[in-house]
């Protein structure tokens, strides 16, 4: 009987140390699967394995924020920390069971079973402890979730935790966006119905109901859709004169001094085509000279500036109202070299007009004029500010001729244009190097103002 009992003893002991290790291998399987759990957590597809049911079906993983899963008999996975009364108390159950009779595999199996019950004990308990609205906290006795380096996860709110007690509500409550929604700016909107379209022909009346309209109200808005109105309406012949007859122009004109650019541009064109009528030029003549210091000293290229240039051209293609102007020629030379393409281009156009009647020559050639002037001449330029240059040229030089101004030229000083057209040679040996120019109608105009020297 003593060695049957010391080969007892040896059994168990095989079987107490298997178990163990089992023990350790679990346990260290389970920490694995762990990190697994929070990567299917932050990925939301945990949804895949089998989990305990609930009532109302969802799944249930015991022990909020634990990671722990109870998947079924065959299947246990107990993320727990066995104590030292643990495993004497497994180790007396197996050594009692190996007392008691049986095979090996018998006792194999009653100490797994034991395992199995402390480990669901364990796990019914609450080995962790989440909070469903506060931040997540862990059990001290058991490990932090985390990487193979054992660093824990930062705290992280309770709408995860509380995904945690219930699988199925977890899914709902991630299916709905926790982003806070995108800020919306209110956008300004007109408050008013305008009674017409801006494109709408218009007939008096309805001419008189805008004007009513725009004469009564401070609100940019409807005062720019006023004006655009007027302005298309403008365009008709027929309407330039109905406007003018229901007081319309002084009306428009009175916008001339407000301070927002855009109605002051659209003010600008409005008049602009009042302006092709000859009767209209009278009543605008009033304003003439405000829209020029107004385009003079507003922001250089602005849409402002060529509105108000366009009306200047319009007011100066009669000798009516030229002398109106005479006192800005400086500044007409300085926004013909200062300005962009196109400013050049309409100010050279409203220069022409005063080089075009003969009675402005004297005070035209005597202003003074930046030298840089002279560039304009060269041949990079492009053909229609080439032919502006030289037809500029060409009427100064005839109107010089035409009015003897020659013969005085002691009264001109050496910055007027005067000096620079006629006496500095210059602008003559520009023109020559122009008559090779590539297009054909430069060189032809080339040859046509080298003729007239």
């Amino acid at each position: 009987m003593g060695r049957t009992r010391e080969a007892g003893c040896v059994a168990a002991g095989v079987v107490i140390g298997a178990g163990a290790c089992y023990c350790v291998y679990r346990l260290a399987w389970g920490r694995d699967e762990n990190e697994k759990i929070w990567d299917e957590d932050e990925e939301s597809t945990d949804t895949s394995e089998t989990g305990v049911e609930t009532v109302k079906g969802a799944k249930t993983n015991l022990g909020a924020g634990s990671g722990a899963k109870l998947q079924g008999d065959s299947k246990v996975k107990p993320e727990v920390s066995l104590g030292l009364e643990d495993c004497l108390g497994v180790k007396e159950k197996a050594h009692s069971g190996s007392h008691s009779g049986g095979g090996l595999e018998a006792k194999a199996k009653a100490l797994f079973n034991t395992l199995k019950e402390q480990a669901s004990a364990k796990a019914g308990k609450g080995a962790r402890v989440g909070t469903i609205s506060g931040n997540r906290t862990l059990a001290p006795s058991l490990p932090c979730p985390g990487g193979r380096g054992g660093g824990c996860h930062p705290t992280r709110s309770g709408s995860r935790a509380g995904g945690r007690a219930s699988g199925k509500s977890k899914g709902k409550a991630r299916s709905k966006s926790t982003r806070a929604p995108a800020t919306t700016w209110p956008v300004r909107r007109g408050k008013f119905n305008f009674p017409y379209k801006i494109d709408d022909i218009l007939s008096a009346p309805d001419l008189q109901k805008v004007l009513n309209i725009l004469e009564r109200t401070n609100d940019p808005f409807i005062q720019e859709v006023a004006l655009v109105t007027l302005g298309n309406n403008a365009a008709y012949s027929f309407n330039q004169n109905a406007i003018r007859e229901l007081g319309g122009v002084p009306i428009i004109a009175k916008l001339i001094k407000t301070k927002d650019p855009i109605i002051r541009e659209k003010t600008y064109n409005a008049l602009n085509n009042l302006s092709v009528n000859a009767e209209n030029q009278g009543k605008i003549k009033t304003y003439i000279s405000q829209v020029c210091d107004d385009t003079m000293v507003c922001r250089l290229d602005s849409a402002v500036q060529m509105a108000g240039l366009r009306l200047l051209t319009n007011m100066t293609v009669t000798n009516h109202y030229q002398h109106l102007l005479s006192y800005s020629f400086p500044d007409f030379f300085a926004l013909l070299f200062l300005g962009n393409h196109f400013t050049k281009i309409q100010t050279m156009k409203l220069i022409i007009n005063f080089t075009e009647n003969p009675a402005m020559t004297r005070e035209l050639v005597s202003c003074k004029v930046p030298s840089e002037l002279i560039s304009l001449f060269n041949k990079e330029w492009d053909r229609e500010i080439l032919l502006n240059i030289l037809t500029l040229f060409e009427n100064i030089n005839d109107n010089i001729k035409n009015e003897g101004l020659a013969s005085s030229r002691k009264e001109f000083s050496r910055s007027s244009l005067f000096f620079l057209f006629k006496e500095s040679g210059v602008c003559v040996k520009k023109i020559k190097a122009l008559a090779n120019h590539n297009d054909l109608v430069v060189k032809v105009k080339v040859l046509k103002v080298l003729t007239k020297l």
